[in-house]
């Protein structure tokens, strides 16, 4: 049988189907930050463009989440996924960049680590 092929949308609209799947009733995006242990409660934002395919079989998405109530305050969370059962299933989620306030510019992301090859990279 041959392998499916996921395109953007298919990719989009499976982070989408997970974020509705994992969201309070107040629409709040709980997750518990890999680094630091803290419990994050966060509102969705956007999905970065491009997603994309990793390998034969990985697929990648890039998020933004503020803060509830910080609207300014956003965590750039990367999601991976791959191919379950014909559908797409999200299978590990990393905090990519934390929000950071600078005197002078406000709020910012601070990349917690790079990619190289498609491979993390932790820069601290």
């Amino acid at each position: 049988e041959a392998p499916l092929k996921f395109y953007v949308e298919d990719i989009k609209a499976a982070m989408m189907e997970h974020i509705a799947e994992q969201v309070d009733a107040d629409g709040v995006f709980h997750l518990r930050d890999d680094k630091t242990g803290e419990m994050l409660s966060l509102k969705f934002v956007k999905i970065h463009d491009p997603v994309r395919q990793i390998n034969g079989s990985t697929y990648f998405a890039c998020t933004d989440f503020h803060v509830v109530g910080e609207p300014n305050k956003l965590y750039d969370l990367d999601f991976w996924m791959k191919p379950e059962t014909g559908e797409l299933e999200i299978y590990d989620t990393k905090v990519h960049k934390e929000p950071r306030k600078s005197f002078i510019y406000g709020w910012y992301k601070q990349p917690r680590y790079t990619f190289v090859n498609d491979r993390v990279i932790s820069l601290y």
